[in-house]
């Protein structure tokens, strides 16, 4: 697969973003329009209701600020993993929901862990260790760029603020790295130049014939032909005098 072909925009850049902060947005509308709380509904730890939470709770979020904390990210990284690898995009949301979840319904202390940051975790971390696994130059850049803006999520997986899950994060970022060595994605191939063949060889090289063993530039001149290569030809049209008058 070409680069041209990997890297090729598609609908699911625009529609995933705009799905995944729909419906968060949407569910906390509703409990503000209906005066519901569907905190209940989140991972429980080590309860059999509490599953119900590996699958609900990244739509339910405490308040606004929570809401909104989590749009941005989650926006970026999924047009990010839909633009980057569209081809496991699907595989990586839908695997990443039901690991990131089910590891903080293990691990979880016993309260009710919300909110779409588990499923953020889940991306960083993916993007960021698929990029490096790859060693395109492009999908690098994506994983410096993703260390380079959301790098300070790091110290969350750790229980360093009361109020926040803690083992949501690492569930999600131990799902991340997990689904960067498990999911096999078709890389694009790099062009290679003469000089990154291994059959290469600088004798036949046009471009190095123009310098010396010392580094010098040689003017190449075009060559002299001879007078002897020159042929002319002569064409004599004879003038049959038609269309003249006498005088």
């Amino acid at each position: 697969m070409t680069e041209s072909n990997y890297f090729k925009f598609s609908n699911s850049v625009i529609v995933f973003p705009m799905l995944a902060v729909l419906s968060i947005w949407t569910v906390y509308w509703f409990e503000i329009r209906f005066q519901v709380n569907f905190n209940a509904y989140g991972v429980y730890p080590r309860t059999l209701k509490g599953l119900r939470g590996i699958f609900l709770s990244p739509f339910i979020h405490s308040s606004v600020d929570h809401l909104y904390n989590n749009t941005i990210p989650i926006a970026i990284l999924t047009a990010s993993l839909a633009y980057f690898y569209r081809n496991i995009a699907i595989k990586v949301l839908l695997w990443g929901f039901l690991l990131s979840g089910a590891i903080t319904w293990l691990i979880g202390r016993p309260s009710y862990h919300i909110g779409a940051s588990g499923l953020i975790y889940v991306l960083v971390s993916f993007i960021f260790f698929k990029g490096i696994i790859s060693k395109h130059y492009r999908l690098v850049a994506l994983s410096l760029m993703v260390v380079f803006i959301y790098g300070s999520l790091l110290w969350y997986i750790f229980p360093v603020e009361d109020g926040i899950s803690w083992e949501g994060h690492l569930g999600g970022f131990v799902t991340g790295l997990f689904l960067a060595f498990a999911m096999k994605v078709p890389l694009p191939i790099l062009k290679k130049y003469d000089w990154e063949k291994e059959d290469y060889n600088e004798e036949d090289d046009e471009f190095l014939k123009h310098f010396d063993e010392h580094g010098n530039f040689i003017e190449s001149k075009p060559p002299v032909q001879e007078d002897d290569d020159i042929i002319i030809k002569y064409h004599f049209k004879k003038d049959s005098g038609e269309g003249k008058e006498d005088h």
